[in-house]
């Protein structure tokens, strides 16, 4: 059974904001696969399953994040190598998509809190949101909602990381990354 992880931030006010990226490549892929509500509060998130793959939306918030993942590893049995987050992440450019198994949370809470209380050595799918120009910006800027500019590119963008989403449940690691990485968001067609 394969776990994939959105992040983002619950109630309707944060749904187009940069830090909810996770969660609308969540709602793709479980569109996608007509994916069934498994949630209970148990989970502190949304939960959804298919024969063979569940999908998870914390609604913890992103800081707690971590609180979710664990209830719904558990519950499941679920290694932690068949972990994918899928995160927004501020030091790539937008539409940027990287790929990678561990490694540090590099500021972002979600991580983190998943970090705390799971381990590191998920898989990770991080999605370009871009930075503002100043540190004491990040918090308002990945809370905000994407620019008319990149709204333009959105739906594109989330159906071309559930597509490689879904490709790293069959394909290893370094197939997804030579097949999927994306410099910037300029390489989709829209």
């Amino acid at each position: 059974m394969i776990l994939f992880v959105g992040l983002g931030n619950p109630e309707d006010r944060y749904e187009n904001t940069r830090h909810n990226i996770g969660f609308r490549v969540i709602d793709k892929l479980v569109d996608d696969s007509n994916a069934r509500d498994i949630s209970k509060s148990s989970f502190n998130g949304k939960l959804y399953r298919t024969s063979n793959s569940l999908f998870l939306k914390p609604t913890t918030y992103m800081n707690l994040s971590g609180k979710s993942v664990i209830a719904v590893k558990n519950f499941f049995k679920i290694d932690l190598e068949d972990i994918i987050v899928i995160h927004d992440d501020i030091d790539l450019p937008f539409g940027a998509v990287r790929f990678k198994r561990g490694g540090g949370h590099g500021g972002h809470n979600g991580l983190r809190s998943i970090d705390a209380l799971v381990g590191k050595e998920y898989l990770r799918v991080r999605v370009g949101v871009g930075k503002p120009e100043y540190k004491s910006q990040v918090a308002d800027y990945v809370l905000g909602d994407f620019s008319e500019d990149e709204s333009r590119y959105l739906d594109a963008l989330i159906e071309y990381v559930a597509k490689a989403t879904k490709a790293l449940s069959k394909s290893s690691l370094n197939e997804v990354k030579s097949n999927y990485t994306l410099k910037s968001v300029e390489s989709l067609e829209i």
